[in-house]
């Protein structure tokens, strides 16, 4: 039966693909109309958006909760008995929406008794309807049926009509309103388009709702995320309450690429979600237990190589990045960077398998310990370390993250952390580096050398994966590409 139930499943490589494509392409169009938008709206009109979206997201936090991750969860388990899918659909989706009008509730109150808030009233409004439509939005459904590729299609041609508006409609400081509306009508469209298309998969019903089973986790698993927001939003407000802008600028310019980086692997633990729902729905626990190894070694081939090219040319990523005085972010970016092996581990411990074993009391402790740890030590370090106490404080509280989810998992199934994998790679850096330093002594031109450098590390780790640790995942992708080269040169 589970054979069966597998070779029905989408492939995994195709769904991973998809959902790279699609977390590219999420930086990619911002990319396209950012230097655009700052130089036609000027930097005050910019702000005012950036400021009531900024508010609006809060909202939307509250009035999701956790149903994006119940809601993959539930329907994966259910996918194949039509009957029983529709009906999860619609006691998510209605109780999706009965929060979702709370917050919008709770906005309109806000709007009148805030000042800042009535300063820029018609923009909350036009804000609220982000709020609902990105409950409508719904893309727990298709991710719950690992329908990667209609995600990333629609979400590529919606974004391609954004940009196309933004260019034929904001031409003025003044359009700064329209803007607004064009990035909520965003929404509009993708909701629209999904709520049509999931008439493929679900028939929506108010007969037979059945909302007790996921209150308790939706307020778990949205309690957790409001707390993972906290800790990670609240660093750069107070770096810039207690050392200022510049700081700031420090900081969060040392984050962007990291952010760009985790992101493509965050596309990866999400594909991986719905798979590890269904094979726990089925009892295999071993089978859940080697897609967990398999993820520990992409993990692995991943960040490792990623992490020394970071470290050695952090200098010259940064010139890239940002242009010359942000020398300031070059040590908090050293910091962060090997926060992609810590956090890629503490995403599968917690995506991969706290999620799909329910145990969502677990993961509400590992925020807490998180938001907690940040809360202390923001107060302590940052005044005194300004944009270095804030990485040290990022670092520190991912790391009581990932130790609070090890110790419930090492619980749960005896999952322990797979120290010799780790290790091995840990010493395979030590031979690089040296190689790397020789040819620094050999080029002097900076950029030349990071280009150079960053294929010879990314070279010595395909064959030190694929020879030395018979890394399944490299060897078998090594062979695609062998085999499709031969076919183009033959």
């Amino acid at each position: 039966m589970l054979n069966t139930i597998v070779l029905l499943m989408p492939s995994l490589k195709k769904n991973i693909v998809y959902s790279s494509l699609l977390t590219v392409a999420g930086y990619v169009f911002p990319l396209m109309t950012f230097p655009y938008v700052t130089r036609v709206l000027g930097v005050e009109n910019l702000g005012i958006c950036n400021f009531v979206n900024s508010a609006i997201e809060y909202f939307c936090v509250f009035s999701l909760l956790g149903v994006n991750t119940i809601g993959i969860r539930e329907i994966a388990k259910v996918k194949d008995d039509k009957i029983r899918v529709s009906r999860v659909f619609s006691s998510i989706l209605c109780l999706n929406l009965i929060t979702t009008f709370i917050s919008i509730f709770a906005l309109f109150l806000l709007i009148d008794f805030v000042p800042k808030f009535s300063q820029y009233r018609e923009m909350m409004y036009i804000g609220a309807g982000k709020i609902l439509f990105n409950s409508l939005l719904i893309e727990w459904l298709y991710k719950g049926f690992e329908d990667f590729e209609y995600i990333t299609k629609r979400s590529i041609l919606v974004r391609c009509l954004f940009v196309i508006s933004i260019f034929l409609l904001v031409k003025t400081p003044d359009d700064y309103k329209l803007y607004f509306l064009l990035t909520v009508m965003g929404f509009v469209v993708n909701a629209s388009i999904n709520l049509v298309y999931s008439r493929h998969y679900v028939r929506f019903s108010f007969k037979n709702l059945l909302f007790k089973p996921y209150i308790v986790p939706l307020v778990t698993l949205g309690a957790h995320r409001i707390l993972t927001s906290m800790y990670i939003s609240f660093n750069v407000t107070f770096l810039g309450i207690s050392s200022g802008e510049i700081e700031v600028g420090y900081y969060t310019t040392a984050t962007k690429l990291y952010a760009v980086i985790i992101s493509l692997f965050s596309a990866f633990t999400g594909v991986m979600l719905p798979r590890m729902s269904s094979i726990l729905a089925s009892d295999n626990v071993s089978e859940f237990k080697r897609l967990t190894n398999k993820s520990i070694d992409a993990l692995l081939a991943f960040s490792i190589p990623l992490i020394v090219i970071t470290e050695m040319y952090a200098s010259q990523i940064i010139r890239i990045i940002a242009g010359e005085g942000y020398e300031g972010a070059i040590f908090p970016m050293r910091l962060i960077m090997p926060l992609m092996l810590l956090i890629g581990y503490e995403q599968i411990i917690i995506t991969q398998m706290l999620v799909p074993m329910k145990k969502d009391r677990a993961i509400l402790i590992n925020s807490f310990a998180g938001a907690s740890v940040a809360l202390i030590l923001n107060f302590i370090i940052v005044p005194l370390m300004a944009s270095v106490g804030s990485a040290i404080v990022w670092i520190a509280s991912e790391f009581a993250v990932a130790t609070s989810a090890q110790f419930f998992i090492n619980k749960y199934i005896g999952y322990k952390v797979p120290i010799k994998k780790i290790g091995y790679r840990f010493l395979s850096i030590i031979p690089i580096i040296v190689i790397c330093y020789v040819l620094s002594l050999c080029i002097s031109n900076s950029y030349v050398l990071m280009i150079l450098g960053s294929v010879l590390v990314i070279f010595y780790y395909l064959v030190y994966e694929s020879i030395i640790m018979k890394n399944e995942l490299v060897v078998s992708n090594m062979k695609v590409i062998k085999n499709k080269c031969e076919r183009l040169f033959h």
